[in-house]
């Protein structure tokens, strides 16, 4: 693999080739400098400087923050795999749901965001002046079918910008479809992933197994710990399809792990490999290998999915080196996705979480928790005054992933869950899901499955003969067909077992609320719940007042709110570098270290043609002695005394008491860089209301029984609206239930509001 070290000068825009490779094939830069170094590449190669044009975002200079690699790279660490013909196209294609227009025009270049859901694909536009939304159905064989498909659909004319969320990573992981793993670890530490921290799965089941290793014992190398560098590794280590090297204190010498890279790039190794030292370079030596096993594993299917969108994007017009959604909230470049892709495993939910932070931020709100119920899941997150609570760890599928993430619960609990009689004879919803296809049973496309969407549509919530996506007819007979297949077994009326599987499906996600609120010492009764995805606002009263919420707000654009988020997520750059600094004395190391961390996260973002918008350091600090961390914020300068009253009344915060006269001590400093996003939730144009709000009414099954509900076009709903329940708001992309109690009122930025 070639690199290039590039330097400029910001005022003058002169690049300056540092060193040189006559091996270079394709250089990936940013858009905004591409111009500018095509012209200087040429000549850099012969050995010469060249002056290149100022660009109108000059990057930052390169040499003087001591970074700056601009590696090639062939088919994003995989083989460039290429299909040999498409998929056939999905049966419901996307359709634009709507378009609203600020008042000015803008020229600002089109925007295109995609998320990718378990069921449907979520579209927006935006163009500087108009937004326009759609959906398309998922292809769950290949993501990009689905991707381009819907952008065809929607799109008039070229985009400047594509960002990106997908669950593409995550589905390589849950469904066990990664690469044959190789780990190469120090003598000794083979079995420290099987070894793990010696947790049960469940305290009280003795029947329940942890995770199986990633890595079989095979597959696992030990080296030399003197010399890392030179150790033999057995020649099957040809045969694996990724590699991961996490060696004994690899954070501290990353220069170790490296020489084994170059060793087996001497021996003609081409699979990806994975540095613990790159991926997570942080002390405890289990989750940090485990993460780098874990990127390891997924790397080989998310390059291939990246390369091939990528490819298509490339064939349809769309820009080629697009933006992914990453766990923490931000945008990095398809490239950093395809090598890392455990900082994307939570790619799509995010964006659903950093819009709700926008919202609540507009409307003044200071505690929200928002709701995310789409086809297949629900996820839900905690927001304080404004900023989404960030884990540094959590388990996925089982695995420990050391990697900052937005703190999303989720839940086996969507439009698609099914419901089920188990051997007790109870009725049981989820966690297994038609998913996209076949679906539901009232989509027509042969499932027969009781799912929630069927439920609800024998309780009237969602209407027989609405379309969906576009094209998609729900048929409410075959709703009825399905869910009257386990209601025989259970000695219950269909309609009876209909409104048991919401309810069993609403405590489901009221348990899921309780996990990210009353199980971290937050008390939910104050919060705010956003209720977003297709399904989200249909089951978001139940919810909120099982946990005595406060109220609901349904943002517009609910039914493609994750994708909106896309557009409002700034480029970001998130760093870490293990520590120990216990006192004072410690200081000039903890500013060195937190201010390389700041000078690689600024270059790094503006090497993705970012304007750096902040740059923010935090730091893990603990009590002496104590077994784990909470991460308080930190700038260069801070006396040793402020860091600790911050921890101490984070401790507070999170467990219920502190220990103001105990010592403590930092043992990882973090760096978060963050870009400009393409747009803020200001940029929004306004809703213009228009036509007939009333659509008639239909009968709706409540708690209490059968009773009549007036249906409204959200669309026509002005500020100020009040509605009481039982009614239903219907729009494109979405429905809003407004239960028996229940009084919404339309907000002047044209959110619904629920409360009772």
């Amino acid at each position: 693999m070639a690199a290039l070290v590039i330097a400029s000068h910001p005022a003058s825009g002169r690049f300056e080739i540092v060193t040189k490779s006559a091996e270079v094939n394709t250089l990936l830069v940013p858009s905004i400098a591409r111009r500018a170094v095509a012209r200087a590449l040429p000549a850099a190669l012969a050995g010469t400087n060249v002056e290149g044009p100022p660009t109108s975002t000059p990057t930052v200079n390169l040499r003087a923050f001591s970074f700056g690699v601009v590696e090639t790279v062939t088919g994003m660490g995989v083989p460039n795999t290429r299909v040999g013909q498409w998929y056939p196209r999905v049966m419901y294609s996307v359709r634009l749901h709507s378009s609203y227009m600020t008042p000015e025009p803008s020229s600002h270049e089109p925007i295109l965001a995609v998320d990718v859901g378990g069921t449907f694909t979520d579209l927006v536009v935006w163009d500087g002046r108009a937004l326009s939304t759609g959906k398309t159905s998922s292809t769950p064989e290949d993501q990009s079918v689905g991707v381009i498909v819907g952008a065809g659909e929607l799109l008039d004319g070229s985009v400047s910008r594509f960002v990106h969320g997908t669950t593409v990573a995550t589905n390589a992981l849950l469904e066990r479809r990664g690469a044959r793993t190789a780990l190469i670890t120090t003598e000794g530490f083979g079995d420290v992933i099987e070894i793990a921290r010696q947790d049960r799965p469940s305290l009280y089941d003795s029947f329940a197994d942890p995770a199986p290793p990633l890595v079989a014992r095979a597959d696992r190398y030990e080296v030399s710990r003197e010399e890392p560098g030179t150790a033999i590794v057995g020649d099957s280590i040809m045969d694996a399809d990724a590699i991961a090297v996490s060696l004994l204190y690899g954070y501290e010498h990353p220069e170790d792990e490296q020489a084994v890279e170059v060793a087996l790039r001497a021996r003609g190794v081409t699979a990806p490999i994975s540095l613990s030292s790159s991926v997570a370079p942080e002390f405890r030596e289990f989750e940090r290998t485990a993460t780098t096993v874990l990127n390891a594993y997924m790397a080989p299917e998310t390059g291939r999915y990246l390369t091939r969108l990528s490819d298509r994007c490339a064939q349809e017009g769309l820009p080629r080196e697009f933006q992914v959604m990453r766990s923490s909230g931000g945008l990095i470049n398809v490239v950093e996705a395809a090598k890392l892709p455990v900082s994307i495993l939570l790619s799509g939910p995010a964006g659903g979480v950093v819009a709700a932070a926008a919202l609540a931020d507009s409307l003044g709100t200071s505690q929200v928790i928002s709701f995310d119920m789409g086809g297949t899941s629900t996820d839900v997150c905690r927001i304080d005054d404004g900023r989404p609570d960030v884990t540094y760890e959590r388990a996925v599928a089982g695995y420990p992933c050391r990697m900052p993430s937005v703190a999303i619960h989720t839940v086996g609990a969507g439009g698609g869950s099914i419901g089920w009689v188990d051997g007790g004879g109870s009725l049981r919803v989820g966690p297994r899901s038609a998913g996209a296809l076949p679906g539901p049973a009232a989509y027509g496309r042969g499932g027969t499955s009781p799912t929630v969407t069927d439920a609800n549509v024998i309780a009237g919530r969602i209407a027989a003969g609405a379309e969906l996506a576009g094209q998609l007819e729900i048929q409410g007979d075959l709703a009825w067909e399905a869910v009257r297949t386990i209601a025989e077994p259970l000695g219950m009326g269909t309609s009876e077992t209909a409104l048991g599987m919401l309810t069993v499906v609403e405590e489901i996600m009221s348990g899921a609320i309780r996990k990210v609120s009353i199980d971290e010492g937050a008390d939910p009764r104050g919060s705010v719940l956003v209720a977003f995805g297709g399904a989200g606002a249909l089951h978001a009263s139940a919810v909120a007042k099982r946990l005595d919420m406060r109220s609901v707000i349904v943002p517009r654009f609910a039914g493609v709110f994750s994708a909106l988020g896309l557009l409002l997520s700034p480029p970001r750059i998130d760093l870490s570098r293990s520590i120990v600094v216990s006192g004072s004395s410690g200081m000039s190391t903890l500013e060195s270290v937190g201010e390389e961390l700041a000078a690689q996260g600024y270059q790094r973002c503006r090497a993705m043609g970012a304007h750096v918008d902040e740059v923010r350091l935090l730091v893990d600090a603990r009590y002496v002695g104590q077994a784990h961390e909470q991460a308080v914020p930190y700038a260069v300068g801070d006396r040793w005394d402020r860091i600790a009253e911050r921890f101490h009344i984070r401790h507070h915060e999170r467990n219920g008491f502190s220990r103001p006269s105990d010592s403590i001590e930092v043992v990882t400093v973090r760096c978060e860089t963050v870009g400009r996003p393409a747009m803020t939730w200001d940029d929004i144009p306004a809703a213009v209301p228009s036509g007939e709000p009333v659509r008639g009414s239909r009968k709706v099954l409540a708690g209490s029984g059968e009773t009549s509900a007036r249906v409204y076009r959200r669309t026509a709903l002005v500020p100020g609206t009040v509605v009481t329940g039982p009614a239903i708001i219907e729009e494109e992309e979405a429905t809003t239930y407004v239960d028996t109690d229940d009084r919404l009122e339309v907000l002047d930025d044209g959110s619904l509001e629920l409360i009772w």
